[in-house]
């Protein structure tokens, strides 16, 4: 208890709150924009951490890292562009609100579940983080094998309209994630002898290619008119308890299938959002009505990307090894600021470790307040002509792309992808799939071949392990299972 009464001394300095208040704005702020990712939010912070105590420092990024997750929604359910990556999954289906004049509902939905599975992941956090940790550090290349296969499967599930096109779209991508060096043997592959292409086709500019570009070229051969640009949003918080009244079962199943990808190393809250939405599609009673704008997986897909935040600091603080991009900066900050992580984080620095979880409360408390205000200050976005909305979100989607790396070839990578996406959007094919191949395509061959060579080229490994067995019988279940209701649906006609 003396630790945890130092600790909320700690938080509870005018210096901490403050920290959290213009950090939670900068994350607000790098969220909302194209490209701009809750990575890129960790990594501009760090120089500034340098000038700060240890709780303040971890206390900036918690902030920022929440705030820039939940801000990623908003340009994507305002205008089909998500701000980042854990966004991209559900783009589709609170854009489809947004047309339906339901904005403040997708945007609403966003908030609030994101604050409800940001508190289900820290009560994880800190109530179970050594066992949980201990349960996924026995993960080896095997399990990721079939994790990743499992991930994979996501594309069917949210594209079951058009499952073959889903599958095609699919391969593009893991055929567009093999591009480059970025392989177990380090042979260029599908460089054509440019330079460029040595470091693979980076992500985030084909995302923001496939989704901001696409729908800029769209409005440039359409004149069709969005009738909720043309009014304010309404209030986001309108019809919240309802929603959690009529979903608790997506809400709890998206919130610790979050914490527990983000548990898993080098998993994070992308993977998290896309199992999430596929599982919510495939679970639900109306699966129909994905596509249409329906909030079921808003609400699970929103309380997976949060709680996979806090999940990812469980290996991170107990064992030292990041659960995603994110931590694996904010380790090099805890070594900085002499809080070596480790099991013995917990007796050497224990008031400093239960601050950090009152800064994770803390944090997606505040994300109410600032999400809030985020979105009203959205509302001049939709009052804005299209014909300058345009332009200025093409400006926007430029100074992203090229951010990521500094390179003008990424660029054209933005332009190129734009293209491409809107010409396979007109003949029906999703581009979500796409994404998830690029996303998911080199973890599963860096993960089989590793495999292959620890076995000795023995597929037998791949199911010989307890966790690595019930994982390949999970998936191949679900391929078989998926694949002869297909054939039912198709061949068996239904009763009158």
């Amino acid at each position: 208890m003396d630790a945890v009464l130092q600790a909320f001394h700690i938080v509870a300095t005018p210096q901490v709150l403050v920290v959290m208040l213009l950090s939670g704005m900068f994350g607000m702020f790098v969220g909302a924009v194209p490209g701009l990712t809750a990575t890129m939010a960790t990594a501009l912070l760090v120089p500034i951490t340098f000038f700060l105590p240890p709780v303040p420092a971890i206390a900036a990024i918690v902030t920022a890292t929440a705030m820039a997750i939940f801000a990623g929604d908003i340009p994507g359910a305002l205008l089909r562009i998500p701000g980042t990556p854990a966004s991209a999954a559900y783009t589709d289906e609170s854009y489809a609100m947004t047309r339906k004049g339901q904005g403040e509902t997708a945007l609403g939905i966003g908030l609030v579940f994101s604050c409800i599975g940001g508190l289900f992941g820290t009560a994880v956090l800190i109530l179970a983080a050594p066992s949980l940790a201990e349960f996924a550090i026995k993960f080896s290349s095997f399990e990721y094998f079939w994790l990743v296969a499992l991930g994979l499967s996501c594309a069917v599930f949210i594209t079951s309209d058009a499952p073959l096109k889903g599958v095609i779209t699919l391969f593009l991508g893991l055929l567009i994630g093999c591009v480059g060096l970025e392989n177990p043997a380090a042979h260029p592959r599908f460089t054509f002898g440019s330079t460029d292409l040595l470091g693979g086709v980076s992500l985030i500019p084909a995302m923001i290619g496939m989704f901001a570009i696409s729908e800029i070229l769209r409005f440039t051969v359409t004149t069709e008119q969005i009738g909720s640009f043309n009014r304010q949003l309404g209030s986001v918080f309108k019809g919240m308890g309802g929603l959690m009244r009529k979903y608790p079962l997506q809400t709890l199943r998206g919130s610790v299938l979050g914490t527990a990808v983000g548990i898993l190393p080098g998993a994070g809250a992308d993977i998290a959002a896309w199992m999430s939405f596929a599982m919510s599609k495939k679970l639900s009673k109306e699966p129909e009505k994905f596509g249409t704008g329906h909030p079921e997986g808003l609400v699970e897909a929103g309380a997976a990307n949060n709680s996979a935040l806090a999940g990812a600091w469980v290996p991170a603080l107990v064992f030292g090894i990041p659960g995603d991009s994110i931590t694996a900066i904010v380790i090099g900050v805890l070594y900085m600021k002499n809080m070596n992580p480790g099991p013995m984080i917990f007796m050497n620095n224990a008031p400093s470790v239960y601050a950090v979880f009152l800064v994770f409360i803390a944090a997606n408390l505040l994300m109410l307040p600032l999400g809030w205000a985020c979105i009203k200050a959205s509302t001049r976005m939709l009052r804005m002509p299209r014909n300058i909305l345009m332009p200025i979100i093409l400006l926007f989607c430029l100074v992203g792309a090229f951010a990521i790396n500094n390179a003008v070839f990424d660029l054209w990578i933005l332009l190129a992808f734009g293209a491409a996406a809107w010409l396979l959007e007109e003949n029906g094919f999703p581009i979500a799939p796409a994404i998830l191949g690029m996303l998911l395509g080199k973890m599963l061959e860096e993960n089989f071949i590793t495999s292959m060579i620890k076995s000795d080229g023995s597929w037998l490994a791949f199911v010989e392990r307890p966790i690595a067995g019930a994982l390949a019988l999970f998936t191949l279940l679900l391929w078989t299972g998926s694949s002869w209701l297909a054939w039912r649906r198709r061949h068996i006609p239904r009763p009158a």
